[in-house]
């Protein structure tokens, strides 16, 4: 049988969606993150709960939706409130799950800028802003990134904390009154980082034909890895095959990715 051939998007989005649980509430948004949730659905977690910021909940979409406010999230949707009630009613009552989030800079603590780079008032470069991803990072049970792994979205402090990981570390996070779980894990091309127990990022599992090597090379700071390193599963047919047939059959977000 030919080897299968994937590129370093759909590998993370297939390790993003392995992280997720069956009968989870995910506050998630378009793009990849939006990929990994249906094909954990459509595998090992058909009980899983979309929530979008626009204020979509139990989102059962026709067809791919290209934005938070695309009107597709309604088709079959559990039920649709306002955005202060997804905010307030949802996710600062603890009933988040997961909160997918995004960034330009994830640092040491799994702190996000997804602000600017550069001085604030004169930028390198203005990036988006948070939305409301400084919330979801506060107050979700779990937060998830996915990411490629290069140095340049991984220094050791980002220039600008858009969305609060475990800040610096210890019980930094705790101490601002932050009660989601913070970054949890953090899924890129080589392999997955999750916190340790002073919430420093750490090296955690490989994928197939990776090596620690790779990940400190790409990574901004002295990158520890865990006593017991695990590979991860190998992609599968099946799962590709639903990515590609299934849920961005054009090729919208999957060939966009490269």
């Amino acid at each position: 049988m030919p080897e299968l051939k994937y590129s370093s998007a759909e590998l993370m989005i297939i390790n993003a969606s392995r992280l997720l649980r069956d009968g989870d509430v995910v506050f998630v948004g378009v793009g990849q993150p939006n990929l990994a949730c249906n094909l954990a659905k459509r595998t090992h977690a058909p009980n899983l709960v979309m929530i979008y910021e626009a204020g979509v909940i139990g989102a059962e979409p026709e067809r791919l939706p290209l934005s938070i406010g695309d009107p597709t999230l309604v088709s079959g949707s559990l039920s649709v409130v306002s955005m202060y009630d997804i905010f307030a009613n949802y996710l600062q009552r603890g009933n988040v799950d997961v909160g997918f989030m995004g960034g330009a800079q994830i640092d040491k603590y799994g702190n996000i800028n997804a602000t600017t780079i550069g001085d604030y008032a004169q930028p390198k470069v203005r990036l988006p802003g948070s939305g409301g991803s400084q919330e979801i990072a506060a107050w979700a049970n779990r937060c998830y990134i996915m990411t490629p792994h290069q140095k340049r979205r991984f220094p050791e402090k980002v220039e600008f904390m858009t969305s609060a990981g475990f800040i610096s570390g210890g019980k930094a996070r705790a101490e601002r009154g932050l009660r989601g779980g913070g970054m949890l894990a953090v899924v890129t091309d080589i392999g997955i980082m999750e916190p340790d127990e002073t919430g420093e990022m750490i090296l955690t599992a490989l994928h197939p034909g990776k090596t620690a090597e790779e990940a400190q090379v790409n990574t901004g700071w002295s990158l520890k890895t865990a006593s017991a390193l695990r590979v991860t599963e190998p992609v599968t047919r099946k799962e590709l095959r639903i990515l590609h047939e299934e849920l961005d059959p054009t090729g919208i977000y999957l060939k966009a990715a490269g």
